[in-house]
């Protein structure tokens, strides 16, 4: 099969996915009690031990497991994207291969699955997935399965499923019952690329049965026993381990709400062991409580008091302005939201340019905002345009009623009803006349010191290598718009420096990453001055320039089109960028080179966002990147990517073609304090050359996608808090 083959069906793939992601989801009976969350098998995923079960888990859930018996070890990721799709991720090892060149065997693999039907009354919840979908095919196998929950069956105490299933594949290598689709497999080749779907082997060749019961007895204790169609052919042929039955037991308990360990008999041979981690970003495990809002001010009545709707100030308005700037400035400040400017337009009306320094719900800081604008205004006014701000750039004008927020506050559904009667627009670039802006917001310095971790995953020596030390972080914002920035590091501890440098048959732009962290224990990770502001109505556009990333600097400009109130935003990139030294200092290597991309962002609702960039990229291959993440509304992200380009899979080496999952953590969802800051870990299977784009600093989509109005709107109900 030809590469541009290969590619179309990733691509009609992605299409396929989306359509689902959006898709109503399948009837199912309304009177069935909701089943418990499903426990995770060897493979990271809904099921006994080592076979899958026909359930999914909670949406939005994301699960980090490790299984080991007979000299292998898995560590999954796996990830409930949308109540019926789950994906996982997962990293092997196996000891004792000693053949094809391999002391010890890695692989990495993908899986996909999809939930058929909910579970009802009588039904049972059916799943179809594919089991290694993109590896070198050593666990690939297909299945469809079915688990159905029984609570106290025959007065036994807790709850029992019986899961009962049909595998191709690895779980078609035993007790088959022939091949009820036809078509042969290819055998499995440790010695191949792997990273493009077989599309033609699945749910083709023998299929055999496979099942099991477990038993939940409490809250805290269960145990499993499976019926295994799983022959481990590649494993007992090179003596990896031996297995002399179908049959695996096991016992597990719950440690906490998040842990979950298990002991096991497997194969009739071995012992095995399991933890599984699993979390929701949907319920944060360290709950905090923000600081009760200031309550909404209401005027006095006009006819009992008209002297307090006098208008002779209007004149001197702009004295006004000065004078309650400097009140509400540091009280916003107290309540995580930074005053960037106050303009009393006219008697009637007050603009309050606003930004979020705490709180990741933009729709608190309006809020907030708009309470203290009742306690602080002259009475004569009675709308405020409260316009968000993100990195000194205005994207959204919220223009809300006083007398809306004086009649609304105690009603019930309140923020709805404020919604409807808000008007959400277009931000205006420029500032009117007798605008106060606060003393010390430009020119403003800040900086910071703290611990920095830098891991590299999956390399085919260890699954994980990690750089850590101390950094100096480091911002100069001597007007709107501006941003002078660096980092300066200091290596204390690491081992990414062994990591083996691998051949490339490509400019040698990301695979040199071991170089780099050989060469130098003291660092400028970046330094760089950004320039960014709204060129139109609805156009924003950036201009970036210096060490942009640990591996290049160069110029950067950007455009981006997008209307606050549209699902759909257009940008283009441009960029030009030459390859650092390895000590990261201030000079430069001799490999240099012009890259770009056109990018169109697409809102899908309920926080799933579609994004596709075309273009030119770091070795000088072109194509595009395609990828989905979802964003939960306390900050939690995940989502994955791949990218297609020119380059052939031979080209570009293991893997085939570049891909992953990236994940972003809130740190608030960490430390139990409001904060908007996050960690962000992209995960691929391997760093190759091929589709290896430059790592910009603030690039535009991502600053303001939650300041638009169609996010204010999601998150709309939080307003009053």
């Amino acid at each position: 099969m030809t590469d541009i083959a290969r590619h179309w069906k990733w691509t009609k793939a992605v299409a396929a996915a989306a359509a689902l992601i959006t898709a109503p989801a399948l009837s199912y009976a309304e009177d069935a009690a909701a089943p418990p969350s499903p426990t995770l098998n060897f493979y990271g995923v809904p099921g006994l031990i080592d076979m899958p079960s026909g359930e999914a888990l909670p949406d939005g859930t994301l699960a980090f497991s490790v299984s080991s018996f007979g000299g292998q070890t898995r560590t999954n990721v796996t990830f409930q994207f949308s109540p019926r799709i789950s994906g996982s991720f997962r990293y092997i090892s196996l000891q004792d291969w000693n053949s094809d060149g391999f002391e010890t065997y890695r692989d990495r693999s993908f899986d996909a699955r999809f939930l058929l039907a909910r579970e009802g009354r009588i039904r049972p919840a059916i799943s179809v997935g594919l089991q290694d979908l993109a590896g070198t095919g050593i666990y690939a196998a297909e299945y469809v399965v079915a688990t159905k929950n029984f609570d106290q069956p025959l007065s036994l105490p807790g709850r029992i499923k019986v899961t009962a299933g049909l595998g191709w594949g690895r779980l078609g290598q035993l007790g088959d019952i022939g091949a009820p689709f036809s078509g042969s497999r290819p055998a499995f080749d440790p010695n191949d690329n792997g990273g493009s779907p077989s599309t033609d082997q699945w749910f083709r060749g023998p299929a055999a049965p496979f099942g099991g019961i477990e038993w939940q007895v409490n809250d805290k204790f269960g145990v499993k026993l499976e019926y295994s169609s799983d022959a481990y052919a590649p494993e007992t042929s090179r003596d990896v381990f031996e297995r002399s039955s179908r049959i695996n037991i096991g016992a597990e308990y719950q440690v906490s709400r998040f842990l979950r360990v298990g002991g096991y008999y497997l194969y009739g041979e071995e012992l095995g062991v399991s933890a599984q981690l699993v979390t929701n970003p949907k319920a944060p495990p360290r709950a905090f409580t923000l600081a009760g809002p200031r309550p909404v001010i209401t005027r006095p009545d006009r006819a009992a008091a008209p002297e307090a709707y006098s208008t002779g100030w209007a004149p001197a308005k702009g004295k006004v302005t000065e004078q309650l700037g400097p009140v509400i400035e540091p009280l916003l400040r107290e309540d995580g939201i930074r005053l960037e400017s106050l303009t009393l337009l006219s008697t009637a009306r007050v603009e309050a340019r606003v930004s979020s320094q705490r709180y990741t719900n933009n729709a608190i800081a309006i809020g907030r905002t708009a309470r203290l604008l009742t306690a602080t205004m002259p009475a004569t006014v009675d709308t405020f345009d409260i316009i968000l701000m993100q990195g000194s750039i205005p994207v959204t004008r919220v223009s809300l009623s006083r007398s809306d927020l004086e009649q609304l506050e105690f009603q019930p559904g309140a923020a709805d009803l404020l919604l409807a009667r808000t008007a959400l627009d277009s931000a205006p670039s420029d500032t009117a006349p007798d605008t106060y802006v606060p003393e010390g917001l430009y020119p403003r310095f800040s900086w910071a010191i703290g611990p920095f971790v830098r891991p590299s995953f999956f390399d085919v020596e260890e699954p994980v290598r990690v750089d850590a030390g101390i950094a100096l972080t480091g911002e100069f914002r001597p007007a709107p718009g501006w941003l002078i920035a660096g980092e300066l590091r200091h290596r204390l501890v690491g081992n990414v420096e062994d990591t083996a440098t691998s051949p490339s048959k490509l400019p040698a732009v990301r695979t040199s990453a071991p170089l780099f962290a050989q060469e130098g224990d003291t660092t400028i990770e970046t330094l760089y001055v950004n320039r960014q502001w709204k060129a139109g109505k609805n156009t924003y556009a950036r201009l970036t320039a210096g060490y942009l990333e640990q591996m290049f600097g160069g110029v950067s400009g950007e455009l981006l089109w997008q209307p606050t109130d549209s699902r759909l935003a257009l940008g283009v990139e441009a960029n030009y960028a030459r390859q650092r030294d390895f000590d990261q200092q201030f000079g430069f290597q001799d490999y240099d080179i012009f890259t770009g991309h056109v990018s169109a962002y697409y809102d899908f609702g309920g926080g799933y966002v579609g994004q596709v960039d075309v273009g030119r990229y770091l070795a000088g291959d072109y194509g595009a990147t395609f990828s989905v993440d979802r964003t939960f509304k306390n900050g939690w992200s995940v989502g994955g990517f791949f990218t297609l380009t020119d380059a052939t899979s031979e080209e570009f080496g293991e893997g085939s073609f570049d891909k992953g999952i990236r994940i972003s953590i809130p740190l608030q969802w960490l430390t139990g304090q409001p904060t908007t800051q996050s960690a962000t870990f992209p995960i691929r299977p391997i760093q190759r050359d091929g589709g290896a784009r430059l790592s910009v600093p603030n690039r535009l989509y991502p600053q303001l996608r939650d300041a638009d109005a169609r996010a204010l709107r999601e998150d709309w109900g939080r307003v009053w808090e």
